[in-house]
């Protein structure tokens, strides 16, 4: 069967960059976020709503419109294969995005569903997941000034490094998990690609390297205007925070903290999600070597 990667991680960590990057592959396609998955699983769980209810949790996902796919036409499909497990009908949906793409693979790039991969891959046996981690001072100020972003960096910090740690213990439950630096993936792209491609057994291709020619292209499919809360995030909203995908990886947003981080905020941080930093080997500016 072949590897389908599910990219994961906690908010703003470079999984949009990571999901970019291979999706420049002639042969992968990774649609925007799905976040409908748990929706599906638990449609076809006993007592659930069944096939039915599923499908309607998908097409009425306020998501939806970011994948192109008409949906009426998705209702047809699935009404003529009549999927008979979760796993069937999300195959049925990421394999039509592909074909949409003209391409004949799929991946996914949700970073919630690092709180799922265990019943996902139960699903999608297929399903091979890349954990991408960022420092966690980096994360927070870039989630920050965003509409879902914490109420402070206490908050960011617990949110961090509670979803880092489960999802790395996870990881002896699933058969194929990899974890992935943002940090090397900005700063040697091309080797932790390399690295990333033989994890999925997919053929190496330097075109993923030009992710950014096509980025603006790829994220045009998000030009939409989103519910969010019982408000209103204008596309322009969305489509600015992905900006920097249009530009090659840039050095500079590595360490980010060191430089824009208050001492305070970095020590409220660090006091919550220590243990956690110098575990992944983050170290901070007192410690040897930082």
């Amino acid at each position: 069967m072949t590897c389908a990667p599910f990219i994961v991680g906690v908010a703003r960590s470079g999984t949009t960059l990571l999901r970019l990057m291979l999706d420049s592959h002639p042969e992968l396609a990774i649609p925007p976020e799905t976040h409908f998955a748990g929706r599906v699983l638990e449609a076809f769980a006993p007592g659930g709503s069944g096939v039915e209810g599923a499908v309607e949790a998908m097409v009425e996902s306020k998501f939806w419109i970011d994948f192109g796919i008409p949906r009426e036409e998705f209702e047809c499909m699935a009404v003529d294969a009549r999927p008979a497990t979760a796993g069937a009908l999300l195959r049925l949906f990421y394999t039509t995005y592909a074909e949409h793409c003209g391409k004949p693979r799929w991946g996914d790039k949700t970073p919630p569903y690092l709180e799922r991969m265990a019943e996902i891959q139960g699903e999608l046996p297929e399903a091979r997941f890349i954990h991408v981690i960022r420092d966690g001072r980096d994360v927070a100020l870039s989630v920050a000034p965003l509409w879902f972003g914490p109420d402070g960096v206490e908050e960011a910090a617990r949110h961090w490094s509670r979803r880092v740690v489960a999802a790395r213990a996870a990881a002896a439950e699933l058969n194929g998990y990899v974890e992935v630096r943002y940090e090397n993936l900005v700063e040697d792209s091309a080797a932790t690609l390399e690295r990333l491609c033989e994890a999925i057994d997919l053929a190496w291709d330097p075109t993923m390297l030009d992710y950014h020619l096509r980025a603006p292209a790829r994220l045009r499919e998000m030009a939409w205007d989103l519910s969010w809360r019982g408000g209103l995030i204008p596309a322009v909203d969305r489509m600015r925070i992905h900006a920097l995908t249009a530009e090659s990886p840039r050095a500079d947003r590595v360490g980010r903290w060191r430089r824009e981080m208050s001492p305070t905020d970095r020590h409220a941080f660090e006091a919550i999600a220590g243990e956690v930093l110098a575990e992944l080997g983050y170290a901070s500016p007192g410690a040897a070597g930082g």
